[in-house]
């Protein structure tokens, strides 16, 4: 299992369109992947679990990857988060 933390720091925070395209990025892999937030976690896999954690700007979350291709799952999320200026890593 891995797990990383990132600050949001996007003035949005995490809205519909970043979430669908951590979404599609997910889906591309086997791993169970989760992110975390206030306590919630829900599948990253799920547009509609992203959506009703209401992530704003200022709040902490967790990727948590568990499986074969956990490795790769987490390169490519995290360049994927960056890349979207989502936020930064803690």
């Amino acid at each position: 299992m891995l797990k990383k933390n990132f600050k949001v720091t996007a003035e949005t925070g995490l809205h519909a369109r970043p979430a669908t395209i951590l979404v599609s990025e997910a889906t591309k892999f086997e791993s169970e992947i989760f992110l975390e937030s206030q306590n919630k976690i829900i599948n990253l896999k799920s547009i509609m679990g992203i959506m009703s954690l209401g992530v704003y700007k200022g709040e902490e979350v967790s990727l948590i990857i568990s499986g074969r291709d956990e490795q790769e799952a987490m390169i490519s999320l995290t360049e994927c988060f960056m890349n979207l200026n989502l936020g930064k890593e803690l």
